[in-house]
């Protein structure tokens, strides 16, 4: 399903002909640059290396399938559990009988990849992100991409056997400072994943991406569920990685 912007710039003259000159006269000074460029418009539709979010306008219930009596699948709130705005991927849409508009979304929520139905008027406006971070429980990387070329890696530290970093497609909720410490390193940010046994993430169940104060354990199978980079990583990473990007975890 696709959702394509076009916009149209008319000029219409008044009644009758207008009498165009065979030769632009030389009197006539250059029209200026215009000062509007508009750029081409993104289509919604599946890409992997083109994705799309909206922030939660007000809370929600999410269904099923597009339909205001389908099963309640969970709440969205308009606030995230550290408190900044709550963000959904959006990943298609639907009109209902009654003419409708719903927004299929990827959920924070238990169980991990679970998805629902909101509707459209609960979601604000459409950011685009042309970024993808993939982390690899395998080989301990972080691999940050975009427009589906590489741009930044490093390795990492996941959770260990009894606590693991779940696997699944989620997306970075938020950028945080406000938990800088040792532990944490000078930047955070926050994913819709979520732990099924423990974590040591402030918000509780949500896995994190942060730095650490024991770079020497890295790469590993160290944390409660939560990324580690070392300090100088997440920072760089901080540089280059937007909110509302896709999280692989492989």
């Amino acid at each position: 399903m696709s959702l394509a912007l076009v916009l149209w710039v008319g000029i219409f003259g008044g009644r009758g002909s207008v009498d165009f000159p065979a030769r632009p006269s030389a009197s006539l000074a250059a029209l200026p640059a215009p000062a509007l460029r508009v750029q081409k418009p993104s289509p919604l539709r599946p890409d992997r290396d083109l994705s799309y979010w909206s922030p939660v306008v007000r809370s929600v219930s999410a269904r099923a399938s597009p339909a205001a009596d389908a099963p309640r699948v969970a709440l969205v709130g308009t606030r995230t559990a550290e408190h900044t705005p709550n963000i959904v991927l959006t990943m298609g849409r639907a009109t209902d009988a009654r003419g409708r508009v719903w927004t299929r979304v990827r959920l924070p929520v238990l169980p991990n990849n679970t998805t629902g139905w909101v509707p459209r008027s609960a979601l604000g406006g459409l950011s685009v992100v042309r970024t993808r971070l993939v982390v690899d429980l395998e080989r301990l990387t972080a691999t940050l991409y975009r427009a589906g070329k590489r741009i930044f890696s490093a390795a990492v530290g996941v959770g260990a056997p009894q606590s693991p970093t779940p696997r699944g497609e989620f997306y970075i909720r938020n950028k945080l400072v406000s938990y800088a410490s040792p532990f944490y390193g000078p930047v955070a940010f926050g994913t819709s994943a979520r732990s099924e046994v423990l974590t040591d993430w402030p918000a509780g169940g949500f896995v994190g991406i942060h730095g650490t104060n024991r770079p020497d354990l890295l790469p590993g199978r160290v944390s409660h569920g939560c990324i580690r980079m070392r300090n100088q990583d997440i920072l760089r990473l901080a540089l280059l990685l937007p909110v509302g990007t896709p999280l692989t975890i492989r």
